[in-house]
């Protein structure tokens, strides 16, 4: 059976692709704050290198140190172009002699496409795995003991692994789990988490990401953000000892300079229609000129729309940012669930 297949059969809706909802939306959105919840994440997509030189050839290229990452242990980092504005970002790992990234799916065949040219002789092969990998996010206090009960034990910190049965288990911020298998034994992990947790559409992962500041960049908003304006170096996806990487000098100068003005804040806002990644944002100290944007935007369960934007932070501080428009409708700021300094 597809994969899906065996969630329409399970009463997911799908729509362009993505598991919409189970029959109650509002419901769903709901349980993520008071429930443990499972979501299938087709919105991502994975990007695997195999290879003698896997590992020194992403070295070279990502922000993120690769050198010593182990088996069992998962990092955030960024792909930037030559001015170190990012082009994708994305939660990497091993997987045996492979590397797995996994990115939004909107960036997967043109990131595959722009690594493909660095190649050269070096031993790597990339491939693409949109649909031939299925993708699970569970959250919430139970979903600890389901996916133990599953893999028969829990990573031991966030990025960190564990894996059975051909299935892969890591612990993501907020007391959460991605979990990755091949799309043809998808059904054989959704159904034993399914009996103790609720299967809930796309939308709801996404409030989780941006609640818990974990950012993702899309087609709408490549090239706008040095990896520090989204918090990839709290995060722990920007080593500042390594070697060089595409853009390397401009973050490293961004760092030691403390020339940093932009940074990514948590906010909501009540307004009609949901913001969407690449959206301006305008403050009343700097009038008709762009304070920020948009990053990632889903229904909060509380109402309105929660937002990751990255903002001038003086405007943060000291005047109303409003989205869209300088009559637009106001954010309202909540703290991160991580310092940043």
């Amino acid at each position: 059976m597809s994969k899906n297949s065996f969630l329409v059969a399970h009463g997911a809706r799908l729509a362009n692709g993505l598991v919409r909802d189970f029959g109650d939306p509002a419901g769903e959105l709901a349980a993520t704050t008071s429930a443990g919840v499972l979501a299938e994440l087709s919105q991502f997509g994975v990007l695997s290198f195999a290879g003698d030189d896997a590992r020194t050839f992403l070295n070279a290229q990502l922000s993120c140190d690769l050198a010593n990452l182990a088996n069992d242990a998962a990092t955030y980092g960024a792909y930037c172009d030559a001015k170190g504005r990012v082009l994708a970002n994305f939660l990497l790992w091993s997987e045996a002699l492979e590397f797995h990234m996994l990115i939004a799916r909107s960036l997967v065949s043109t990131l595959r496409e722009r690594l493909q040219r660095y190649v050269l002789r070096a031993k790597v092969a990339i491939a693409e795995h949109a649909d031939g990998i299925l993708i699970l996010g569970a959250a919430g206090r139970p979903a600890a003991d389901a996916v133990a009960g599953w893999m028969g034990r829990l990573p031991a910190k966030p990025l960190t692994i564990d894996r059975r049965n051909g299935c892969t288990a890591i612990a993501v911020p907020g007391g959460r789990f991605l979990l990755t298998t091949r799309a043809e034994s998808g059904q054989t992990v959704w159904d034993p988490l399914a009996r103790d947790l609720r299967p809930v559409g796309a939308a709801c992962w996404d409030w989780l990401e941006i609640a818990n500041g974990v950012p993702w960049i899309t087609v709408a908003t490549q090239n706008r953000f040095v990896p520090q304006m989204l918090n990839l170096d709290v995060l722990g996806g920007v080593s500042f000892q390594k070697g060089c990487y595409p853009g390397q000098e401009i973050v490293a100068r961004t760092q030691h300079l403390g020339k940093l003005k932009r940074r990514l804040h948590l906010a909501n806002v009540r307004t009609e229609g949901m913001p969407v990644p690449g959206e301006e944002l305008f403050s009343e100290d700097l009038g008709a000129q762009s304070a920020g944007m948009v990053v990632n935007a889903a229904p909060a369960p509380a109402g309105g729309f929660d937002l990751l934007t990255v903002v001038q932070m003086a405007s943060v501080a000291t005047a109303k940012v409003r989205v869209g428009a300088p009559s637009g409708d106001e954010l309202h700021f909540r703290p991160l669930p991580y310092p940043v300094s």
